[in-house]
């Protein structure tokens, strides 16, 4: 938009005015020329003091916040619902929608072995919510088969129906005082086995992604840094780290660019924004990934009541 324009639109000053205010801004970072000809358009930095001082939020609508509620209703399960709320977030804010739910650690049910090779043997976990896990364990040259057997029996007879800690807890209870009929390969075999699945399971949060390709409709100008994002979403263990940030919030949290690093090169913008069980403590994130362009006054209010709507039906 010119000068001329702008100083028709009700702006008390004139276009010699408005170009020198501009040239101020570019000066100060604010703003940036892409090209000679081009108009200016603002920076990172101008992006971060319009969101602190200058944006007014428009909460959704009563269309959007109606589209929100009853897609999240209409799951039949916490997953689905989930799935829901991200696809109708990116839907409403044309960007890519995540949401973050923390992995609970799966409760045993039963466990059983198979063997690979001479050094390995294939552990398949079930769930007592009907999930299967497998899982490769390494074994020693001389381990005896025996022993996967006598493992297996002794987790399923004294550990099903708890989680991998909470078993790896009583088998250490057990061992102390001396109570464990298990002999040592059996014994070494599932000390190795609880203490790293209890720790992979911890580590490792469920990711929902949803409208990739929302990122794209706009890539005529910059299709590289599009395919930078596209290649920066595939990271799904970073993406939780940086929304892992916003844990501790009560509100929307915003990175704009370069001010996280996952980001960085593809310059684009998070808002996220936790939800909470009914005893207040944090469940998971929502969130949004698009341009650094966005209609932040109108998304941000978006996905914060989609955290609230999460936080009031799902807990």
């Amino acid at each position: 938009m010119g000068s001329k324009t702008l100083a028709r639109q009700g702006v008390n000053l004139s276009p010699a005015s408005i170009r020198y205010v501009l040239q101020e801004l570019e000066t100060k970072g604010l703003l940036l020329s892409p090209h000679i000809s081009a108009g200016r358009m603002p920076t990172e930095l101008g992006l971060r003091l319009f969101v602190n001082g200058m944006m007014q939020l428009s909460e959704p609508s009563e269309e959007e916040r109606s589209a929100i509620e009853a897609d999240v209703i209409r799951g039949h399960s916490p997953k689905e619902r989930l799935v829901n709320a991200t696809t109708t977030l990116s839907g409403l804010s044309a960007c890519a929608g995540l949401v973050l739910v923390p992995k609970q650690e799966l409760v045993l049910k039963q466990l059983g072995f198979v063997v690979l090779d001479d050094n390995r043997a294939l552990a398949i976990i079930v769930g007592s919510d009907g999930s299967v896990e497998n899982r490769v364990i390494e074994l020693s040259s001389s381990f005896p088969a025996s022993a996967l057997t006598e493992a297996s029996n002794y987790i399923n007879a004294h550990f099903s129906g708890y989680s991998f800690s909470e078993a790896k807890k009583r088998l250490f209870s057990q061992i102390d005082l001396e109570r464990s009929e298990l002999d040592s390969a059996a014994s070494d075999l599932i000390k190795r086995g609880l203490a790293v699945w209890s720790e992979d399971s911890r580590k490792r949060p469920v990711l929902i992604v949803r409208g990739q390709s929302h990122l794209l409709q706009d890539a005529s100008e910059d299709l590289d840094r599009a395919k930078q994002l596209l290649e920066e979403l595939e990271d799904k263990k970073e993406i939780a780290g940086l929304l892992e940030k916003v844990s501790e919030s009560d509100a929307a949290q915003i990175f704009i660019g370069s001010e996280n690093k996952l980001f960085s090169l593809s310059g684009s913008s998070v808002i996220a924004s936790p939800y909470h069980g009914e005893d207040g403590h944090m469940v998971g994130v929502v969130a949004v990934i698009g341009p650094t362009r966005l209609n932040y006054g109108r998304i941000v209010p978006m996905v914060d009541f989609t955290a609230k709507t999460l936080s009031r039906i799902i807990a």
